[in-house]
């Protein structure tokens, strides 16, 4: 298993769905992700530390899992078939090692807040093919307000929506 990092959560204009892009900590190879809207809306406001009034889905599995007396020791991305990605939750509770089966896009929400390591499996990873291709986003786009902690869930929610896959470049596997 190879820790891992959110580098990117752009655009894929080919496929009209969003891509998390998570780089190895200490390599060049990444795991490009497909996940819907809902999700990368999640991901981004924990990134971008939007404040929320109310918590969302995944701040609640967090405060389950705390309320629990447990913790996420990490998550894990393991394999895909089919196109379909799978990853598990590895949560202490004493001395007891729980994996929960979970959505990769959920994991990384949820690891995001909790502070939790990412790992993919070795086999998963792959190299860009432009080397020179940035894995963070650009700047935002000229007008458009900040993603920091003033936007409300639904100023980000249209921000999200207005995004071009120029905005964020494009990622090809």
């Amino acid at each position: 298993m190879i820790e891992m990092r959110v580098a990117r959560l752009g655009v894929d204009s080919a496929a009209n769905t969003f891509v998390i892009v998570l780089r190895e900590l200490h390599g060049p190879r990444v795991l490009p992700i497909w996940i819907g809207q809902s999700e990368a809306e999640a991901i981004v406001m924990e990134l971008q530390s939007v404040a929320r009034d109310r918590p969302m889905t995944h701040d609640l599995v967090k405060q389950i899992v705390l309320g629990l007396g447990a913790t996420v020791r990490r998550v894990v991305i393991s394999r895909v078939e089919r196109g379909t990605y799978f990853a598990e939750l590895q949560l202490q509770h004493g001395d007891a090692l729980v994996s929960v089966d979970a959505r990769p896009s959920d994991s990384i929400a949820i690891a995001l807040r909790t502070g939790a390591a990412i790992f993919a499996a070795d086999d998963l990873l792959v190299m860009l093919e432009d080397e020179e291709q940035p894995l963070v986003p650009p700047s935002i786009p000229d007008g458009d307000r900040s993603t920091g902690p003033d936007m409300s869930p639904d100023e980000l929610k249209a921000y999200l929506q207005r995004l071009r896959p120029e905005d964020l470049g494009k990622f090809m596997p």
